[in-house]
């Protein structure tokens, strides 16, 4: 007994703080760094003035909107904590962080509505297989009994939710903690440790009964525990402890944690046992797989500073890094350390060197991005992790106000995409716009915020133009005649053109039935390349799409015809003759896969019609219980920000993915607002 976990790890550690959107996560790491003695008081939320909240998005929104890092010292250990943002909008800037770190501490709340959102986070740190900690947060205000609040949260783990504290209440009120390995009580202090006490004889018989079922999960992985408490043997501290520890580190269980950041309860409980059954940076090493023999850096986050430039907030997974050191990315370009940081926020403390274990910023490596693996051996090694980004649900067209910032704004965007990888910038070249797509409504306007704050560039954004299509329903046969004399040579050109209806999706096809050379096969080039110039704005003013063409006759003049007069009467042939097709306006249908609480789903399937969509079904979500998938096709107009609605009907969890699947004919008075924005008569 007591050999299983093989002790407390020592070392630099990396705690990542992660929870659904205002559990109090940004609360929890100013409670632990006021109770450590990294900054001199615990600073509330709605002040604007924690360690997280330096950025003026931040403080404007109230709530993270990027990983916030602090590194500070405890019981002598130095331990580098990662706040990040609980809104799914940005959710992505934990995935670089989470793979690196060695331990998660998931804050919650007894909130029904938030156990979706707290799903995804466990579902995630299952996929990363990272050992975790839940900090059962405001317990002050907590109504249900702390076992029915786990039961309640227990759908949202894959492991069994261990609780090791249990609340001591007076008159209704929670006024400290009872330890179920130590068997010993505290009572809470505002803003300091807690009080040591004896357990109160009211609640004995109910820590007993809570002590029991902790050790019954525990004996479920140690069978040795498990005949001692077949044979009523009371087992030794040490090796309850030693469980607790070897079961944290497999992952095969959570211990859950009570107290209440905001007033700084629970706070010192939770950071011993991070120090105590935390694994460290050789636990995670292994997890990734990164050699031992040399120097591993694991890009965790981008930051440009005002006045120092790029720092890459990085993880040493083993080896030694003094300034200036030389590292290699796994493609064998080389770059060069320029600066060794210690994090605080937005201060930076500089250092001489770090090791294995130590999360530091390095500054000035220009070519390096988030999420890369860097190496001191020469030509890297293979990439640690992959980062793959969710797909895109919210988008808008951006241009700077004034046309001189076009250059500084590109340069910004790049900057921003830097820092948050979950960003994506493309150009449409049909209605040439630059539009820039992510995760939702807030997390875009957070981006547009920090271009006309952090980088003084007035910008324009509007929602991005829907790529509609025209095509015809009937066909016709048109002559197009082209004749000019201007003194020299003239210009002549003149064919005859069938134009046809095609299947949708056909897109366009060409061909001739000249006979007798009556258009020399030099010019059927020509008609071809004028017919196709014509199809990029046709009579409704879109792309003309699924259209055949034949070139049935003409004549041509052996001194005035070329190819650009032949050119010039493919194109009148084609508006004169495009007419008389019945024009039809198209607009592109995506498949859209829907997820969702099932809870929700009956609200999802009601709005489906009322943006156009067509259900197609719906079913349970595969492996996650108490989720659905709806699948339903909806024209691309009203998707731009569908993802507003969903997460409205979600408390903000909902997502979707979305694909083409078809173009539609549009008519009646949907058609005409179209044409009508876009400069053409219904």
């Amino acid at each position: 007994m007591g050999t299983r976990a093989g002790g407390r790890r020592t070392g630099p550690k990396c705690i990542v703080i992660v929870g659904p959107f205002a559990s109090g996560k940004t609360t929890l790491l100013e409670a632990i760094l006021a109770r450590t003695g990294a900054i001199p008081r615990q600073n509330p939320v709605s002040s604007g003035n924690t360690v997280s909240d330096h950025s003026p998005e931040a403080r404007a929104h109230a709530m993270s909107v990027e990983a916030t890092f602090a590194t500070t010292d405890f019981m002598g250990e130095q331990i580098t904590f990662v706040d990040c943002p609980g809104s799914i909008e940005f959710a992505f800037e934990a995935e670089p962080v989470l793979a690196a770190c060695d331990l998660a501490v998931v804050v919650a709340e007894a909130d029904e509505k938030k156990i979706p959102a707290l799903q995804l986070i466990m579902r995630k740190l299952d996929d990363l297989a990272i050992p975790r900690i839940l900090f059962l947060n405001k317990i002050d205000k907590a109504i249900a009994g702390v076992r029915e609040t786990l039961k309640m949260l227990q759908p949202a783990s894959s492991v069994p939710l261990l609780l090791r504290q249990i609340p001591v209440r007076k008159d209704g009120i929670v006024i400290g903690s009872i330890d179920l390995a130590l068997e010993r009580a505290y009572i809470y202090r505002e803003y300091a440790e807690s009080q040591v006490a004896e357990i109160p004889n009211d609640d004995k018989a109910r820590e007993l009964e809570a002590r029991f079922s902790m050790l019954e999960t525990l004996a479920d992985h140690d069978d040795h525990l498990m005949e001692q408490l077949l044979e009523e043997i009371e087992p030794p501290k040490d090796a309850i402890f030693d469980d607790l520890s070897a079961d944290l580190r497999a992952g095969a269980v959570t211990p859950v944690l009570i107290g209440t950041a905001e007033k700084g309860n629970g706070v010192l409980r939770l950071l011993k046992a991070i120090r105590h059954d935390a694994p460290d940076v050789e636990a995670t090493r292994k997890r990734l797989g990164a050699p031992e023999d040399q120097s591993v850096v694991q890009v965790m986050k981008t930051i440009h500073t005002a006045h120092g430039g790029k720092l890459s907030v990085s993880r040493v997974l083993s080896g030694q890094l003094a300034d200036a050191a030389e590292l290699f990315l796994s493609n064998g370009d080389a770059t060069k350390v320029s600066g060794i940081y210690r994090m605080l926020g937005k201060d930076q403390i500089k250092q001489t060197s770090a090791k294995a274990g130590d999360t530091v910023a390095l500054g000035k490596l220009d070519n390096v991005k988030t999420g890369q693996t860097l190496s001191s051996a020469k030509g890297g090694v293979r990439p640690l992790v992959t980062l793959e980004p969710p797909q895109p649900v919210f988008a808008f067209a951006l241009r700077p106000k004034e046309r001189k910032d076009e250059v500084k704004m590109s340069a910004a965007i790049q900057r921003l995409a830097e820092e948050d990888p979950s960003l994506s910038l493309r150009h449409n070249q049909d209605s040439a716009e630059t539009v820039l797509s992510g995760h939702g409504e807030m997390h875009l306007r957070v981006v547009r915020e920090r271009l006309e704050g952090k980088n003084q560039i007035p910008i324009e954004g509007h929602a991005p133009a829907v790529p509609y299509r025209e095509t015809i329903r009937k066909s016709a046969q048109q002559r197009g005649r082209h004749k000019k004399q201007s003194g020299g040579h003239g210009q002549f050109g003149d064919v005859v053109i069938e134009i046809k209806p095609l299947p949708r999706g056909s897109g366009f096809q060409f061909s001739d039935t000249i006979t007798g050379g009556v258009v020399p096969k030099t010019y059927i080039q020509s008609v071809e390349t004028g017919i196709r110039d014509y199809l990029k704005t046709g009579p409704l003013g879109f792309p003309v799409v699924d259209v055949a063409v034949n070139l049935s006759d003409g004549s041509y003049h052996a001194v005035d015809s070329s190819d650009m007069a032949f050119q010039m009467a493919a194109k009148l042939a084609m508006k004169e003759g495009m007419a008389a097709c019945s024009p039809v306006l198209l607009e592109p249908i995506m498949k859209v896969e829907i997820v969702t609480p099932s809870d929700a789903t009956s609200k999802i399937i009601a709005l489906i019609p009322q943006r156009r969509g067509q259900i197609l079904g719906y079913d349970a979500r595969p492996d996650w219980p108490g989720w659905d998938v709806v699948e339903a096709t909806m024209p691309q107009a009203e998707i731009g920000d569908l993802i507003i609605e969903l997460r409205s009907a979600t408390a903000g969890v909902a997502s979707y993915k979305a694909i083409f699947d078809h173009m539609a004919e549009l008519t009646g008075r949907l058609a005409d607002e179209v044409m009508n924005a876009n400069g053409k008569a219904a």
